[in-house]
C-alpha cells in the first residue's frame, strides 16, 4: 500500500529548506512549460527544467517541494539497496523508477517524473504480481541520477559475467541488423549471442568509442576505450569459447569465419533505442587480427545520429579551448586564403576541431567543400565528399576535382602523401583557404613532415598561416572530485618544484557511478598554436635549427602544450597523472 507522506514522518518543506533551497517553481511557470511542451511535442519535465533556469540539483529539490515528494540525491541513492526481484532491472530502466530498500528493509520507490500519471498504476500492477502488500514511500530523484544509479548496478545484469565454458554453444546465424537492448539480450537462448550483444550494449551505455576483444591463453578479455583510455570490463574463459565469440563478430560483419591467418576488415549495424524511444542505427567498423592465441577484434563505434546532433551546436567553445587560443585560431580561420593545419595523434580531436571552426565560419556566403575518410559529421550547407580508394577516389584526386568546383574554403581530412601535400599547398597559394590535418607530435614536427614529403620550403611557408597541435585531457568528475595532495615523487616527475606546487589547486576524482569509477568524466582540448610571422618564415626557409624556430615562436607568443596542461592542473580541472599520460615534459 502507498502511505501518504504526512503519515510517515517526513516534513518535505523542512527537508528542502535544510538543503538551502526555497521554492522556485510556480504554478505559472508550470502552465507555461505545459504550453511549450504541447506545442513542441517535448517532454514536460525537460521543458520545465529548461525554463526554470536551475541546475539539476536545485531543480529536483524545488520540484519535490512543489509536488510534495521527498527528494533523494545521488549520494542518498547509493546508501540504499536495489530490489530488482520486486521491480526488474529492465522495467526500472524503461519506467524511470527504481525499487530500493534501506537497512531496515523499508521499501522506497524512487522515480523522476511526477507528471507521469500512469506510472503508479503500472508499478502497482508489476508489484502485485509478486503478492507484495507493504508500506511504500514514493521519493523523487533527478533522471540523470537514476540513470547513473542503474549504470552503476548494471554490472550485475551483464550476460558476460555469467558465461561459463560448459554453457557456450556455437550459434552463427546472421540476423541482419542486430537489435541491442535489454529485452533482446534476455530473450537470447545462445550464450555466445547473449555475450556479444551484452558487450555491445554495455559499450554503448558507457559511451565507449572502441571495443577491444583480446584473446590470451585463458580466453577472451573485453576492454572499452572511454575518454581515450582502455579499461577492462569483462571476458570469457576458454580458447574455444573465445573463438566462437570472435566468429560471431565475423558472421555479423560478413567476413570469412574459416580464415584465421590474415587480417580482415568489415562492418555491421546495430539498432539501439534513442532518447525518444525510437530505434536508431549505429555503425560498427570491425578489424580482425590474427594472434598467437587465435584472433583479436577491435570494433569502432560510429554513432552518426549522435555525431550529427553534436555537430549542430559544435563550436570551439564546446571543445574547451582556452580563450587566448580560440581568439588567435579564429583570426587565422578568417583569412581569405592560406593553409591552417591541425596536428596530433589519432583520436586527439583534430577533425572535430576543424568541424567546429567550419561551423563558425559557414555563413552561407562561401562555397565550402570537404574530402574526408570517412565523413564523421554531417554539416549543413557544406559539400562533403567521402574518400573511396577502391573506386580510385583518393585525397589527391578528390582535391584536384574540388579545385574545379569553384570552392572558397576547402577541408582535407588528412594529408598522408607527397601528392596531396603539394596540391594542398598550391591550393592555398592560389586564393583558397585550406583547412587540413597531419599526424605529428607538435607544431614544429609538422615542418619536418612537409620537408620529408618533398614540399618546397618556400612554397610551404608562403602558404601556411598557422599550425595548431592538440591533445584531449580527461577532466575530473564533478560529482566525486576532492582536494588532493600528490606525493613529492609525482611532483618531481611532472617537472615541478615544491615551491611551484604550492600555487596549484590539486584535485582528484575518487570514482563514482557517474564516471564509472574512473574519477574522470569528459575531456577537454589543450593546444599549442604557432602563428607564422616573417622571422619564423625566414628561419624555416634557411633551414635553421629547430631550437631557433622555437625561440622565435616563444617570442611571438606561442605557449607549449605542457604549459596549457599544467594550467588545467593549477585550476583543479585535471590531475598530474593525466597530463603526464598525454603530454611530454620536453
Amino acid at each position: 500500500m502507498n502511505m501518504p507522506l504526512d503519515k510517515i514522518g517526513l516534513d518535505i518543506n523542512a527537508m528542502n529548506k535544510s538543503a538551502g533551497i526555497e521554492p522556485k517553481l510556480t504554478p505559472e511557470l508550470l502552465c507555461q512549460a505545459r504550453l511549450i511542451a504541447n506545442n513542441t511535442k517535448q517532454d514536460l519535465l525537460d521543458v520545465l527544467e529548461n525554463e526554470s533556469g536551475l541546475d539539476s540539483d536545485d531543480f529536483v529539490v524545488a520540484l519535490g517541494q512543489m509536488m510534495r515528494y521527498p527528494v533523494l540525491s545521488i549520494l542518498h541513492l547509493y546508501e540504499l539497496h536495489p530490489d530488482f526481484t520486486l521491480l526488474p532491472f529492465a522495467e526500472a530502466g524503461k519506467l524511470g523508477c527504481i525499487a530500493l530498500r534501506n537497512d531496515d528493509g523499508q521499501l522506497q520507490l524512487v522515480f523522476s517524473n511526477p507528471f507521469d500519471t500512469y506510472l503508479q498504476p503500472k508499478i502497482d500492477l508489476i508489484i502485485s504480481r509478486y503478492g507484495h502488500a507493504e508500506v511504500v514511500v514514493w521519493s523523487l530523484a533527478h533522471h540523470k541520477d537514476l540513470t547513473a544509479y542503474l549504470s552503476h548496478h548494471e554490472q550485475s545484469m551483464r550476460a558476460m559475467d555469467g558465461l561459463t565454458a560448459d554453457q557456450v554453444e556455437c550459434h552463427a546465424e546472421h540476423q541482419g541488423i542486430e537489435d541491442i537492448s535489454l529485452r533482446s539480450i534476455s530473450e537470447d537462448t545462445s550464450p555466445v549471442v547473449k555475450f556479444v550483444r551484452s558487450t555491445l550494449y554495455d559499450a554503448l551505455k558507457a559511451g565507449a568509442s572502441d571495443i577491444h576483444m583480446e584473446t590470451d591463453p585463458t580466453g577472451l578479455k573485453v576492454k572499452y576505450r572511454i575518454d581515450g583510455v582502455l579499461s577492462q570490463e569483462g571476458g570469457i574463459q576458454g580458447l574455444a569459447q573465445a573463438e566462437q565469440a570472435i566468429s560471431r563478430i565475423k558472421v555479423m560483419s560478413e567476413l570469412d569465419i574459416a580464415e584465421r591467418r590474415v587480417p580482415q576488415d568489415g562492418r555491421f549495424k546495430v539498432l539501439v533505442a534513442s532518447g525518444d524511444g525510437k530505434p536508431r542505427e549505429v555503425d560498427m567498423r570491425v578489424s580482425i587480427m590474427p594472434s598467437v592465441f587465435g584472433e583479436d577484434a577491435v570494433l569502432r563505434i560510429l554513432d552518426r545520429k549522435a555525431l550529427s546532433d553534436e555537430a549542430k551546436g559544435l563550436s570551439l567553445e564546446t571543445l574547451g579551448f582556452e580563450e587566448s587560443i580560440m581568439a588567435r585560431f579564429r583570426l587565422l580561420a578568417e583569412e581569405p586564403y592560406g593553409m591552417l593545419l591541425v596536428t596530433g595523434p589519432t583520436g586527439s580531436g583534430k577533425t572535430t576541431t576543424l568541424y567546429g571552426i567550419i561551423s563558425e565560419i559557414n555563413h552561407g556566403q562561401d562555397k565550402i567543400v570537404t574530402i574526408e575518410d570517412p565523413v564523421e559529421y554531417q554539416l549543413p550547407g557544406v559539400l562533403q565528399i567521402p574518400v573511396n580508394e577502391k573506386k580510385g577516389l583518393t585525397f589527391a584526386r578528390g582535391l584536384r576535382s574540388i579545385l574545379r568546383h569553384d570552392p572558397d574554403k576547402i577541408m582535407v581530412g588528412e594529408i598522408r602523401d607527397s601528392e596531396t601535400a603539394q596540391i594542398a599547398v598550391q591550393s592555398a597559394l592560389t586564393g583558397h583557404l585550406v583547412l587540413t590535418t597531419v599526424h605529428a607530435n607538435n607544431v614544429f614536427d609538422v615542418i619536418g613532415r612537409f620537408t620529408n614529403m618533398n614540399v618546397d620550403p618556400y612554397s610551404f611557408v608562403s602558404a601556411i598561416n598557422g599550425i595548431m597541435a592538440q591533445r584531449l585531457v580527461r577532466i575530473n568528475c564533478p560529482h566525486c572530485t576532492v582536494a588532493d595532495t600528490p606525493d613529492t615523487l609525482l611532483i618531481s616527475k611532472s617537472g615541478l618544484t615544491p615551491e611551484q606546487a604550492k600555487d596549484f589547486n590539486f584535485r582528484k576524482g575518487q570514482g563514482c557511478g557517474q564516471c564509472h569509477g574512473t574519477g574522470y568524466k569528459g575531456r577537454k582540448a589543450i593546444a599549442e598554436l604557432l602563428c607564422f610571422n616573417d622571422e619564423i618564415r625566414e628561419l624555416i626557409v634557411t633551414r635553421e635549427p629547430v631550437r631557433k624556430v622555437k625561440e622565435a615562436a616563444r617570442a611571438n607568443g606561442t605557449l607549449t602544450m605542457r604549459e596549457a596542461a599544467l594550467a588545467l592542473v593549477r585550476r583543479g580541472e585535471t590531475t598530474l597523472e593525466e597530463i603526464n599520460r598525454v603530454t611530454s615534459l620536453v
